[in-house]
């Protein structure tokens, strides 16, 4: 049985491919010194030197400027052999408070060496510049300077691990901070793969799938991906069978066999259960085996994964709800008036589609789709002898049409939830004009909100390309000649243009949400 939690398990190839890292990059060790007898001679006794299985990479310079340059170009030095004294007295000291100081380098090892040690007394030297040790000439002998460079090796590794940790926990912060941000469960799956990659500094592709519920161990299943990264961006919505991958494949068989997360050489399988019995898999493949701080860094971050996907599902949970409401609100009107609720659906779809191509976020188009079918709350006061007259209506009985959207703002105001108070917007000035002959403020102009403006536009589209009880559905054509005539008097005109300019991807909500029987 697995815990509440995701736990990783650490396979020990990742041990066995740091042991065949033969490949590592060496230790730069840089050598300063006017005098090229020093460098041949710490060349001759270093040259077999390894620590930790990597080799040393040499770096010569004559002076203390050539200290500064060569750091400058080479700032992963991680041991600095340096002179005191060379083109000037102080050279040496000088080059390490531009390294320390003007650099910003405080990894680098440096081992100050002379061979006139009253010119540089060593407590002077050790109190007031930031080495780390102090050398005369005459004592290093060859097993000495290897110790020493030894030590400095060791310590310039230890800060690089503590840097490392600390940058990887400060990724891990602002990582989850966006994942918690996130409602859709895509924005969610496609952030987490950023995100991982981001973390790892991994160049490869990864993939999300989505069992949809089935069991974990239930290897007939499909797993569908709806996110992915790399070459696994254009299979979304094939199977993870059809990535043709085999190692892949094998990965997340092992995982839905084993029912937990784990990190292989290179890869990464991530096995997340929420709360409500959704299963989720995510698969990582970088280019490099994951060291012991990598797999650290992902079980930090997975643990936040798992509760990013409780929080998703609820998000989810309560988006559908509130959609749901508003069909439904809208849905009593419909019938009301003897609309479909089809209408609904394909106003909200469109209101959507239209909010994007706006430059809307996302999330205020997501907003505008769950508040549109509330326009016409308003007509559920409206008597049905005026909302089914087949002529003109009276003064009077146009005066009470008009009230519905009064009626259906104050139904909505004060309501403290975004989609309704949204939803009070549109359903109160969803007839104003952009001439500013509408109703019920002559509002004109960008006075009017922006998503009153896109309900309006597609509204209107939607009614007249649909048999109504008063009147038959006009031709395309017809209706695309009516909203170009009123472009700039009923519509915001950018709107129009926009409309238009996509018209083939708003006749597809048409096609794809017909009214039942049509």
């Amino acid at each position: 049985m697995t815990t509440d939690r995701d736990q990783l398990e650490f396979v020990s190839d990742a041990q066995a491919s740091l042991a065949a890292m033969s490949e590592l990059v060496p230790w730069k060790v840089m050598v300063i010194d006017d005098d090229n007898d020093v460098h041949s001679l710490t060349h001759m006794v270093l040259r077999e030197f390894t620590f930790e299985g990597r080799k040393l990479e040499f770096l010569f310079g004559h002076s203390g400027q050539d200290a500064k340059r060569l750091m400058e170009e080479h700032p992963d030095t991680a041991v600095l052999l340096l002179d005191v004294v060379m083109e000037r007295e102080e050279a040496g000291l000088e080059a390490v408070e531009y390294i320390r100081n003007t650099l910003g380098n405080r990894f680098v090892r440096i081992i100050l060496r002379t061979g006139q040690p009253g010119r540089a007394p060593e407590q002077r030297v050790i109190t007031s510049y930031d080495i780390n040790d102090y050398k005369e000439k005459t004592e290093l002998t060859s097993q000495k300077l290897m110790t020493a460079v030894t030590a400095a090796l060791r310590a310039y590794r230890d800060l690089k691990i503590i840097d490392e940790n600390r940058r990887g926990l400060e990724k891990i912060i602002l990582a989850t901070q966006s994942l918690f941000e996130v409602h859709s469960l895509k924005k969610l799956a496609t952030g987490i793969l950023i995100q991982l990659v981001a973390l790892l500094e991994l160049e490869e592709g990864a993939l999300y799938v989505h069992p949809a519920g089935f069991a974990a161990s239930d290897l007939d299943a499909d797993l569908t991906l709806y996110a992915g990264t790399g070459p696994y961006e254009e299979l979304i919505g094939k199977t993870v069978q059809d990535t043709g991958n085999p190692r892949a494949i094998a990965l997340v068989e092992k995982a839905l066999q084993r029912q937990e997360s784990f990190c292989e050489e290179n890869c990464y399988v991530g096995y997340f259960r929420t709360k409500n019995g959704s299963l989720n898999l995510l698969f990582l493949q970088g280019s490099k085996p994951l060291n012991a701080l990598d797999q650290k860094l992902i079980a930090i971050f997975s643990n936040n994964v798992s509760l990013a996907f409780d929080n998703a599902y609820t998000n989810q949970e309560m988006l559908e709800t509130q959609q749901e409401l508003t069909f439904s609100l809208g849905a009593a009107v419909d019938s009301h008036v003897h609309q479909s609720e089809y209408h609904l659906r394909r106003v909200a779809a469109s209101a959507r589609l239209l909010a994007n191509l706006a430059g809307l976020s996302e999330e205020e188009a997501e907003l505008l789709e769950l508040a549109a079918p509330l326009h016409d709350l308003g007509k559920i006061a409206v008597p049905d002898t005026i909302l089914t007259k087949p002529g003109r209506l009276s003064p009077e009985e146009w005066s009470i049409m008009q009230a519905h959207t009064h009626v259906g703002a104050r139904l909505l105001q004060n309501n403290k939830q975004r989609v309704l108070q949204a939803g009070a917007i549109i359903a109160g000035m969803h007839h104003e004009q952009w001439d500013g002959k509408g109703y019920p403020n002559g509002l004109s102009g960008e006075e009017i909100p922006i998503f009153a403006r896109i309900t309006s536009l597609v509204d209107v589209f939607d009614t007249l390309a649909h048999d109504r009880y008063y009147e038959k559905s006009w031709k395309i054509n017809t209706i695309i000649d009516f909203i170009t005539q009123n472009r700039g008097t009923l519509f915001d005109p950018d709107l129009v243009d926009l409309f238009l300019e996509h018209l083939p991807e708003f006749q597809a909500i048409q096609t794809a949400l017909p009214n039942p029987g049509s």
